[in-house]
């Protein structure tokens, strides 16, 4: 009898605590998210990123013709949140939560091909990533990870990559 007891007050601790958790937590999209919230947010992304992509075929050779072709593909379906230079997000991609990532950062650049290949055909739930899977082939999702390669990054007052034009 003693024991159940005790097993309800821990029950009811966990509720209570749970319950005082959930009222300081905001669905809102406006402020930024805190440290921890972050951390915990990329770990488990990159996890499952990780997860997911296991089984993928490495990316076709990259060719220039691959990169050009994923460039106009680029332009017409991820520029309108990730910027056309890849990483100034637009307003949108600014408004999103969370916000639409800069594409030549290290973080992004550190997926593999098989990685990125994942994401832009599954896109992330609760990210305003979308899911490519359905709307585009494989080969044009894996141009697209090869144009992403190739996109310019400035690293102090070098370029390397291909330019992206700005609009």
């Amino acid at each position: 009898m003693r024991r159940k007891r005790i097993i309800a007050a821990v029950i009811l601790v966990l509720i209570t605590l749970v319950g005082v958790a959930m009222s300081q937590f905001s669905l809102s999209a406006l402020p930024e998210p805190g440290k921890v919230e972050t951390y915990l947010a990329t770990k488990g992304k990159h996890l499952l990123v990780a997860r997911g992509s296991r089984g993928i075929s490495q990316s076709p050779a990259v060719t220039p013709a691959a990169a050009a072709e994923g460039e106009k593909l680029y332009g017409a379906e991820c520029s309108m949140c990730h910027g056309m230079d890849a990483r100034s997000p637009t307003g949108i991609g600014r408004a999103m939560y969370p916000r639409a990532v800069d594409l030549t950062s290290s973080q992004v650049q550190g997926y593999s091909d098989a990685e990125l290949f994942w994401i832009t055909k599954n896109g992330v739930r609760l990210s305003g990533m979308p899911a490519f899977g359905k709307a585009e082939t494989d080969a044009h999702i894996w141009s697209i990870v090869q144009y992403l390669r190739t996109v310019s990054v400035v690293v102090g007052n070098k370029t390397r990559g291909l330019a992206v034009r700005n609009p």
